[in-house]
């Protein structure tokens, strides 16, 4: 007596299921690099008697930092970049009692100055929780007319090495903001990449290997899924 073929349940659908799978486990295992954020995106860091529409609270709001990462002000000389841990500095506009520890100017404005010059400053973000920023000149009125945020910065990967020696990173105008005179020596170039781990004499070669590599690793990945498939499907 012939026995009768039992019919297989599994069909080439079901098979995509197991692939769809490995997709998701290759794509995730990527991580995520550290990221530069532009404040205020094209607008750039100014008051808004300057740019009526500015709303850094909003723009900060839908984004997520974390250590390593850079925010980027496009500014001029008439406007400053004061950087807080301080609730109470942050809230009054006042840097004039903040101290060293919790307090940085990265920018200072040059009020004497008839001429402005645009300016791009590069803030790291090298401590977790809340951090507040804002433009602390002409006694305040800056950040009173818009010139402000608050963000909470995450662990994520943690600090970078070029983060983690206070010598190899970026210095600010002043330990503490209050000195209207010094002129910005934060000044980097717009197209401000994140600082490399590497010596600097290495970073052009550096950056070429890092993306090459993300390049192959994405491009085996994809193979890996691509052979799944085909496995499941024959």
């Amino acid at each position: 007596m012939e026995r009768g073929r039992r019919s297989s349940s599994f069909g080439p659908m079901s098979s995509t299921v197991p692939c769809f799978l490995l997709l998701l486990f290759c794509l995730s295992g990527s991580a995520e690099a550290y990221k530069n954020y532009t404040v205020g995106d094209s607008l750039g860091w100014f008051d808004n008697t300057e740019k009526s529409n500015v709303n850094y609270q909003k723009w900060a709001d839908s984004k997520e930092f974390s250590l390593g990462d850079f925010l980027i002000f496009n500014s001029d000389t008439n406007h400053s970049v004061v950087q807080t841990y301080n609730f109470t500095t942050y809230k009054e506009c006042d840097y004039d009692d903040a101290q060293d520890k919790d307090t940085t100017q990265w920018s200072a404005s040059d009020p004497s100055n008839t001429q402005t010059h645009p300016v791009t400053v590069a803030v790291p973000l090298v401590k977790e929780g809340m951090t507040y920023f804002f433009s602390g000149d002409y006694d305040g009125d800056q950040c009173k007319s818009g010139q402000h945020f608050k963000i909470n910065v995450t662990y994520g990967q943690g600090l970078p090495k070029s983060l983690k020696s206070p010598e190899d990173a970026p210095s600010p105008a002043s330990p503490v903001a209050g000195d209207d005179d010094s002129a910005p020596d934060t000044i980097v170039p717009s197209n401000f990449s994140h600082p490399k781990e590497e010596n600097d004499d290495d970073k052009a070669s550096d950056d070429q290997k890092s993306s090459s590599s993300v390049s192959i690793l994405m491009h085996a990945q994809l193979h890996i899924v691509l052979l799944g498939i085909l496995l499941f499907l024959f």
